[in-house]
């Protein structure tokens, strides 16, 4: 029987977690090994458990509990509830993505502000009250953005 199962040395090495990981996926019920040697207390893995091992680790790559991934796991939840997990993980994964494109835009901004500000040629020449003034105009987007919006209105 030994030959159709992995140690958990291997199944650990194989996937890159730890061995402290997998006992403690064992601890929280989501893997169990499907055989424990009384003699040796060596912990021996069969395919079914490697596949599980995956989909732990996708699952915690999309940011998932080990508790929502027991419950994914174990199957035991029904479709809806399913479904509504998974959705909530989208729309955060989603919101992450829309918070990246915004600091994206700003650090964008902030490079064409560097870019067009001919202080900031003399910025190893200024005092640190004036550097930190000139980083401030530059840096501080929403001062900016709020100027622009202020000056376009009073402009219409």
């Amino acid at each position: 029987m030994k030959n159709d199962l992995m140690m958990i040395g291997e199944i650990a090495d194989f996937f890159g977690v730890s061995r402290k990981a997998m006992r403690l996926y064992e601890k929280k019920g989501i893997i169990k090994p499907v055989k424990v040697d009384a003699a040796n207390g060596y912990r021996y893995y069969s395919a079914e458990q490697v596949q599980q091992l995956n989909a732990l680790l996708e699952l915690k790559a999309f940011g998932f509990s080990l508790d929502e991934i027991k419950t994914i796991i174990d199957g035991k939840t029904a479709k809806a509830p399913l479904l509504k997990m998974l959705e909530k993980k989208r729309q955060a994964w989603q919101e992450a993505l829309e918070s990246a494109r915004y600091k994206e835009e700003c650090l964008s901004e902030i490079i064409k502000n560097v870019q067009n500000s001919h202080a900031a040629q003399n910025i190893t020449d200024m005092t640190e009250d004036e550097r930190a003034w000139l980083l401030v105009k530059m840096v501080c987007l929403e001062d900016i953005r709020a100027q622009k919006a202020l000056s376009e209105a009073l402009w219409l």
